[in-house]
C-alpha cells in the first residue's frame, strides 16, 4: 500500500494546501486523526481539526504554495521532506500581516491505517518563518544585542 499512501500525501499537499481543496480531508484523513507539532496550536482532532488548521495557515498566507522534496515509504508510514514559500497577509496566532514573504521547509511523517492518515508528527522552521516575518530578531542580531 505504500505507492497509494504516497498519492495521498502528494494529495494532501497539491490538492488541501496548494489548491484549498478542503473537502478532500474527509478522503484522506481518519476521524482519529491526530496532528503532532510543537510548533501550531492544538486545532482538535479528526478531518475537522485538519481542516481548521489548512484555514488558520492559509487564512494567514493566502499564496501558500508547498512543494515535495523527497518523499518515502515504509510499509504504513510516508515521511516527506518539504519546503513553502508565502507572503504574510492575514492574522497568525495575533500576529498582525507583515506583507513580508517567507520560505521554510519541514519534514512531515504520515502513519496510515485503512488507507487514511490517523497520526502525523511534523518539524518545521517556525523559528525561520517569525525571523523572515520580522517578529523575532535574526541570530546575529541577537548576539550583538546580547552583549
Amino acid at each position: 500500500m505504500s505507492e497509494g499512501n504516497k498519492n495521498a500525501v502528494r494529495h494532501v499537499f497539491d490538492e488541501v494546501w496548494n489548491k484549498n481543496n478542503v473537502a478532500l480531508i474527509e478522503q484522506l484523513f481518519a476521524p482519529t486523526y491526530t496532528h503532532h507539532d510543537p510548533s501550531s496550536p492544538d486545532v482538535g482532532r479528526g478531518p475537522e481539526g485538519y481542516k481548521k488548521l489548512v484555514a488558520m495557515y492559509r487564512g494567514a498566507f493566502p499564496d501558500l504554495r508547498f512543494t515535495y522534496d523527497d518523499l518515502v515509504a515504509e510499509g504504513e508510514t510516508v515521511s516527506v521532506r518539504w519546503s513553502t514559500r508565502a507572503t504574510h497577509k492575514g492574522d497568525l496566532h495575533g500576529i498582525k500581516p507583515t506583507g513580508k514573504e517567507m520560505s521554510i521547509s519541514g519534514i512531515s511523517v504520515c502513519h496510515f491505517a485503512g488507507g487514511k492518515i490517523v497520526d502525523e508528527w511534523v518539524n518545521w522552521d517556525s523559528l525561520g518563518m517569525l525571523q523572515q516575518l520580522g517578529v523575532v530578531p535574526q541570530l546575529a542580531s541577537a548576539k550583538v544585542a546580547a552583549r
